[in-house]
């Protein structure tokens, strides 16, 4: 296997806190979570996966916990350009929350899906929802098929 085996051992370890973070979900939302981590898998086969454990550099939490996958630059006011994931995945209250990164256009997804989707709260880059059960899927899906578009270099 060639590569930088440093790489190779930090995507075991995000893999590993990916895969404890979806088996600690109680059903049915165990099961919603990992279909949708097999579907974002097939829509970035070799996208970046990644792990944000919800805390700051402080160690305080400041977000669920979440999973992202694919990468994408996004240009800052001060110059900066920050790599960062164009799909995401979290487990909340109420539900789940998948996160469509990078959008120009903070009316697109809800002009675009949120009447065709099914019972999900659609705002400028979250789509949440109780259940896979609850929505279209295949809306879903057409939705991060186009983030992914829109996002990628």
């Amino acid at each position: 296997m060639s590569g930088d085996p440093s790489k190779r051992v930090q995507n075991l370890v995000v893999q590993a806190q990916v895969n404890e973070y979806l088996a600690a979900q109680l059903e049915p939302k165990r099961s919603d979570m990992q279909a949708l981590h097999g579907m974002i898998r097939e829509l970035l086969p070799n996208g970046r996966l990644w792990f944000l454990d919800g805390k700051d550099e402080n160690g305080k939490i400041v977000s669920n916990p979440n999973i992202g996958y694919g990468s994408q630059s996004r240009p800052y006011a001060d110059g900066r350009i920050r790599e960062f994931y164009q799909i995401g995945i979290s487990a909340n209250t109420t539900g789940i929350s998948v996160y469509i990164m990078g959008l120009e256009d903070k009316k697109y997804l809800a002009e675009m899906y949120g009447n065709a989707i099914g019972k999900a709260t659609v705002t400028g880059y979250c789509i949440k929802f109780k259940g896979l059960s609850q929505i279209n899927v295949d809306v879903l899906t057409a939705a991060m098929r186009a983030g992914i578009a829109q996002t990628s270099a």
